[in-house]
């Protein structure tokens, strides 16, 4: 019995330390993303650094010091998880991206955002896999599978513009921001379905059919995740609505909201669907219903609490990408060839820039060709800033290539840690150097005056009948819905020559006579004692 009782307070013991080491990295993983905050604060004024390279750099400062204090055994606390990325980590800073986004600008640009998005990314996607097949071949890195080169070419297409996305203003420059934000959300999404997909397909023996299931695969799960993330939406406004959870609690009510968007993006992975879009369009679909439908103060805490969680999401990653980029286990492998890594990441980063050179460009033209006002065209200094807002690479790029090239983080064959160093070197180059000219780069080529008088200029233009961005433009994810001086399509004609005006107009009768009665929004919510709405609203149509 006492040799019982000493294994169990044993046990008990190894348990303890256990314990004490999860609270102890914990601890440590919250005083820097405190310290990431207080410092980025300091520094919102700074002409060159940003939030994401001070949470990196914070990352490699951290990385380096638990290096000396283990013996240069490990620069980390946690191993890097896929599923902590694209399950925890992922969804609020989607989700938030939706929720906050100003609906009309975005659908406005759509077909524009769809061509930088789906078909710029397969543009990217080809060219850096010839550029991996030619030039990689040719170094003789060990790979031998096209697969791999195939995923080198889906790792690298996914782009990171949160640091151009953190320097320009979405009032000052509401078309440039709107392209770089929605090419950023469909572009990670098409890398993320690419990927999946390049492991599922058999890539020997490649034929047309292949190619034929492979492009209908690839609209199946954009088109899918897309009405599933609107069903969810729909779903939590017609709960919301119905049920008025704010005439008893607020609470039941924002965690109703969290909880069906979270729901949204677990649906679409279990599924094997596109977790990405589903939950952004889900975000969408609660801006313009859900958020309408409950209490005030459920307003302004869902708003809130939703951008917070987006945001401690967004310096999580940097930081933890900054302290795995120092991981002794990968770099152990390189150590005989640091040339061989360099070249390998040149190469990619070359063929990244030559890959969106070659969509950015053409596509902008194709799109300037179908806007009728010079206003709504792409210019060429905005070209640039797209082009280089897709230039840094980021955390989707680190988890994919985890998944290829790792087993739960750790990898053993040669060739996988080599190609793990140069993704690493690749994110860090990128985002460092690349992110630290974005800000002169940016106020060089879109002066904030030009911006300022941008708006102005669409502002005076609104009272023209010619013009429509009066009902485009709002003040935030909420606008209003105001459309006077919008001439109203009368003929088939309307919508050959103004296709986007006559859309918006036959969907908003759609909205106000049949999906806001059902689900509610601004305005058809309706007054009833202890309801969400305080006092009735009269919708201005």
């Amino acid at each position: 019995m006492g040799i019982s009782l000493a294994a169990e307070i044993a046990k008990y013991g190894v348990l303890s330390t256990s314990d004490h080491t999860s609270v102890a990295s914990i601890c440590l993983f919250a005083t820097l993303l405190c310290a990431c905050i207080v410092i980025g604060h300091l520094l919102e004024e700074n002409r060159w650094v940003n939030e994401s390279i001070t949470a990196l750099l914070i990352g490699l400062l951290t990385g380096f010091i638990i290096l000396l204090t283990t013996q240069w055994k490990s620069s980390h606390i946690l191993v890097f998880s896929e599923d902590l990325f694209f399950i925890y980590l992922l969804p609020p800073i989607i989700f938030n991206a939706g929720f906050q986004v100003k609906k009309k600008q975005f659908f406005r640009n759509f077909m524009t955002i769809m061509l930088f998005g789906a078909v710029g990314t397969l543009i990217s996607f080809s060219i850096i896999s010839l550029g991996a097949i030619t030039l990689l071949g040719k170094i003789n890195i060990g790979l031998t599978d096209i697969g791999d080169y195939l995923a080198l070419g889906a790792i690298f297409s996914a782009t990171d513009s949160v640091c151009t996305l953190q320097v320009l203003n979405q009032d000052e420059t509401p078309l440039l921001y709107s392209l770089v934000f929605g090419e950023g959300v469909v572009n990670d999404a098409t890398s993320v379905v690419l990927f999946n997909a390049i492991q599922h397909f058999d890539l020997v023996n490649i034929d047309f059919t292949i190619i034929l299931h492979f492009a209908a695969n690839f609209l199946y799960l954009f088109f899918t995740s897309t009405v599933l993330g609107v069903g969810t939406g729909l779903l939590s406004a017609f709960v919301i609505k119905n049920l008025y959870f704010g005439r008893h609690s607020t609470d039941r009510e924002v965690s109703l909201m969290m909880l069906m968007a979270y729901l949204s993006y677990l649906l679409a992975e279990l599924f094997y669907l596109s977790g990405i879009l589903t939950v952004f369009f889900c975000g969408i679909v609660m801006s313009h219903y859900t958020w309408h439908n409950v209490t005030e103060s459920s307003r302004i805490t869902t708003k809130h609490t939703f951008a917070a969680l987006s945001f401690i999401a967004e310096i999580f990653i940097f930081l933890y990408v900054g302290m795995d980029a120092l991981d002794i286990e990968k770099w152990r492998f390189i150590r005989d060839s640091p040339g061989k890594s360099v070249a390998i990441s040149s190469i990619i980063l070359g063929t990244v820039m030559v890959g969106r050179a070659a969509f950015v460009f053409p596509l902008s033209f194709l799109s300037n060709l179908s806007k009728k006002y010079d206003h709504e065209k792409i210019s060429f200094n905005q070209q640039i800033t797209i082009w280089w807002a897709g230039l840094m690479r980021g955390a989707v790029s680190m988890a994919l290539a985890y998944n290829q090239f790792t087993t739960s983080g750790h990898t053993d064959i040669h060739e996988n840690a080599v190609m793990i160093t140069s993704t690493i070197t690749v994110v860090l180059f990128s985002t460092v150097v690349f992110g630290l000219l974005t800000k002169p780069l940016i106020s060089y080529l879109v002066p904030p005056q030009q911006g300022l008088k941008h708006m102005s200029s669409l502002c005076s233009d609104s009272v023209s009948p010619k013009s429509f961005l009066a009902a485009l433009l709002g003040n935030n994810g909420h606008e209003g819905e105001e459309t006077h001086g919008v001439p109203q399509p009368t003929s088939l004609r309307m919508l050959v020559t103004s296709p986007t005006r006559t859309v918006h107009y036959y969907w908003r009768k759609f909205d106000d006579a049949i999906m806001r009665p059902m689900f509610g929004g601004r305005g058809f919510v309706p007054f009833v004692p202890g309801s969400p709405t305080e006092e009735p609203s009269v919708h201005p149509f």
